[in-house]
């Protein structure tokens, strides 16, 4: 499973998919497994990934890694479709969050009736569970 994976695997799937010149850039920003969920076009030139092309590309290939869908520009910033998986990963990747020990099975059950609030800054927890 790609979040049990340390820096050293992340940067040797990197350097996998055809981009060695950026390993050291995933090394020095301590990118591993839990931490991949948050790589994206967005993120990737502030790791060092600055070539258009790349980023797309890697971009895609993490998301293909991580079996999410891609981000639809049509969605509503309100509202937008959440897919399990990247909500499990997501909440895996924020370290001290209760949510992170959870297995897929148990994340699922438990979030089933949550609801969903866009966050807002990119850090904390971003589920409010009914009482």
């Amino acid at each position: 499973m790609t979040s049990l994976w340390d820096i050293h695997q992340v940067a040797s799937w990197i350097e996998d998919i055809g981009y060695p010149q950026y390993k050291k850039c995933f090394i020095e920003n301590r990118i591993d497994g839990c931490n991949l969920i948050k790589v994206n076009s967005t993120t990737l030139p502030n790791l060092g990934v600055r070539k258009f092309e790349d980023v797309k590309d890697i971009a895609c290939k993490v998301r293909e890694l991580l079996n999410l869908e891609e981000t639809k520009s049509s969605q509503n910033l309100y509202s937008p479709e959440r897919d399990i998986m990247g909500m499990y990963l997501e909440a895996r990747s924020y370290t001290g969050s209760p949510l992170c020990k959870l297995s897929f099975p148990r994340f699922v059950y438990t979030t089933q009736h949550a609801i969903w609030k866009p966050p807002l800054t990119n850090e904390g927890i971003i589920f409010q569970h009914k009482h």
